[in-house]
């Protein structure tokens, strides 16, 4: 049997449980062997659910375990940065929600001590494993839209949790941080680059913002917007528009089968998306890189960059 890479994940949050977990153990190159919680009804119901080779109840426990590997880490958002880097000194790789952390200076802290350990260290957007983000950058690399002026990208969903830790502010809270990093990765991948000038609208409750817009301006002249919200109604579109034409994807960030629309003079093509089981695709490219010295797909300047942005629009809100 080849190799795999066993797995400990810190906490056993809902996105642990229904997505990541699940994955790990449908990928032949990983293995869950164990997960730490500090709730007893969360290991007890981690154990009846999944079987693992470990419970501890602390995070250092689980990090001390000299098994483990590659570390899973979907703690609340202000908890990524001193885990990360506990984890990564102690020589384990670490696959972290997004965002990778909640300032340019956290992030640098991160990629720092992954450089000193020699561990690879990646933010988890599952979606760049999908058909459907194939699709997109092989229709735009052909050039058939033309030269790129516009881009749109959407992600909301009504929050209907009211003490979940997405609106709470001391935990990195916010539809920014945790819905608009997908549209911001989304335009980053697009135009490979930061832009010069932001501008923002937003609604503020109890500390977090509930919906987010922003244009970005770019020195090439592309204007991008992005939007996030936890109020309304969910949606998911992003649109790349172009000399020659646009390009429409419904449903960016999931992994369904579907299509892609591209407009132009010539009338509307629709380019058939395959389903992507994107969580066991994230984990089995980060595991096989683990295991044989490359690089993941997801490169952390990338990483960097996102947080760049998220952090320039941040401002804007502090300053008023």
């Amino acid at each position: 049997m080849s190799e795999k890479i066993k797995w400990g994940v810190l906490g056993f949050a809902r996105i642990s449980r229904t997505n990541v977990i699940p994955a790990i153990k449908r990928t032949e190159n990983s293995e869950f062997y164990a997960l730490a919680s500090r709730d007893p009804a969360k290991l007890k119901e981690c154990k009846s659910q999944f079987n693992c080779s470990k419970l501890y109840d602390s995070y250092q426990k689980l990090l001390d375990d000299p098994e483990i590997r590659a570390v899973y880490i979907p703690l609340p958002n202000s908890m990524h940065k001193e885990w990360a880097i506990k984890a990564m000194n102690k020589g384990k790789h670490v696959l972290c929600e997004k965002p990778l952390a909640l300032t340019e200076a956290e992030a640098k802290e991160m990629l720092e001590a992954a450089a000193k350990n020699r561990v690879l260290l990646m933010e988890a957007f599952m979606y760049r494993y999908t058909d459907r983000t194939k699709k997109v950058q092989e229709i735009l690399a052909s050039g058939e839209i033309g030269r790129i002026k516009y881009i749109n990208s959407t992600y909301r969903f009504f929050l209907n949790r009211p003490n979940t830790i997405k609106v709470q502010p001391e935990l990195g809270g916010g539809s920014l941080y945790d819905v608009g990093c997908y549209p911001i990765d989304f335009v980053g991948m697009v135009t490979d680059s930061l832009p010069e000038s932001y501008s923002a609208e937003y609604t503020i409750e109890k500390g977090v913002d509930v919906i987010f817009s922003a244009a970005l301006h770019y020195s090439d002249g592309v204007v991008a917007t992005i939007n996030s919200g936890f109020n309304a109604y969910r949606e998911m579109h992003s649109e790349v528009i172009g000399t020659k034409g646009r390009l429409e994807a419904p449903d960016t960030f999931l992994g369904e089968a579907g299509t892609i629309n591209v407009i132009t003079d010539a009338g509307i093509r629709q380019v058939p998306v395959a389903e992507s089981d994107r969580y066991s695709l994230e984990v089995s490219d980060f595991a096989d890189a683990a295991l044989t010295g490359r690089k993941p797909m997801l490169n952390l300047d990338e990483s960097l960059r996102n947080i760049r942005v998220i952090e320039r629009l941040l401002e804007l809100v502090h300053s008023k």
